[in-house]
């Protein structure tokens, strides 16, 4: 794996260094080749744009599907430009907006929550130690990818500006240790995918699709730490330059009925799709998992989800 890695990473790190234009360029390229002969789950993205706006006619789809995939290219471009891009370039061309209520809940010993998803570029997200309190441990919770290297090489980007990645089975573990620590933070919760089988609680409308299941469990470690939670209303201005502006959702999660903090989510999650819908991860098979599927092979019983015997 070490071989791999330090491969892996010796040719990233040289392809960062080329200009932002060049990236652009390749960008270009890339659109081409992954949209008309790789067509990267093509069957994917129609079928979901055109169930989740079953309003739109073809020429509408067809455009959203040619913004999703320009925007997908740049994606991979600006991540790999991530490894060397310098602080004061990345607070130009990632900016939060509204951090400056996300320090008062810090100075006022509350950690934060926030809530995002797969739209604009996530990636650079993890810039946002640069625009809160230094005492703040700021993370992000992520599901480890199965390549080692490849995993190994995500996390040396993601963590690059003092951020951390937090795998999802150590997420309250690591929560706790911070709260014995006293150590303040704002941890990012990108919610947005299917959930497993078994952590599927909870079913709403979602993007048109009746029964959606949604994750819970951001809700679930807000309501039992206490934390603020925050949506991060992300948007693109131009090529390579984005903004996130912090939304208060509460400072009181405990507060809100069961799932009512999850449904607020989705619906700014939805508002925010729904504006620029070129900027979501269409190519992930959101709604693989059906309700007849999950009632077929599974039933609840003292709130808990087992397979049927």
């Amino acid at each position: 794996m070490n071989i791999l890695y330090r491969l892996l990473y010796g040719c990233w790190y040289v392809l960062s260094l080329l200009p932002m234009w060049l990236h652009y360029l390749i960008s270009d390229v890339l659109y081409v080749v992954v949209r008309y002969v790789v067509r990267y789950r093509r069957g994917i993205v129609r079928k979901n744009l055109s169930t989740a706006f079953p309003e739109k006619s073809a020429s509408e789809l067809k455009e959203i599907e040619r913004g999703f995939y320009h925007f997908f290219c740049d994606y991979m471009v600006e991540s790999v430009k991530l490894m060397t891009m310098g602080r004061e370039n990345l607070r130009r061309r990632m900016q939060f907006k509204g951090a400056e209520q996300v320090a008062e809940c810090i100075a006022n010993g509350q950690s934060c929550a926030i809530y995002l998803g797969h739209y604009c570029n996530w990636e650079w997200v993890t810039t946002l130690p640069l625009w809160v309190p230094a005492e703040a441990q700021c993370g992000q919770i992520y599901r480890p990818l199965e390549n080692e290297a490849f995993d190994h090489l995500y996390l040396s980007l993601r963590q690059r500006f003092g951020s951390e990645c937090i795998s999802m089975r150590d997420t309250l573990r690591r929560i706790i240790d911070l709260r014995r620590k006293n150590r303040p933070a704002v941890i990012g919760f990108i919610s947005d995918q299917i959930p497993h089988w078994v952590n599927m609680h909870h079913w709403r409308t979602f993007l048109s699709h009746p029964d959606t299941p949604v994750f819970t469990g951001t809700e679930r470690i807000a309501r039992q730490t206490g934390y603020a939670v925050f949506y991060l209303e992300m948007q693109r201005v131009k090529r390579g330059y984005y903004t996130g502006e912090f939304k208060l959702i509460t400072k009181d999660p405990a507060s809100l009925p069961e799932y009512e903090l999850t449904d607020r989510y989705f619906d700014l999650l939805e508002a925010t799709i729904r504006r620029a819908p070129q900027f979501w991860l269409w190519s992930h098979n959101r709604w693989k998992r059906t309700r007849e599927d999950f009632d077929r092979w599974f039933e609840v019983v003292d709130g808990k989800i087992r397979e049927r015997a």
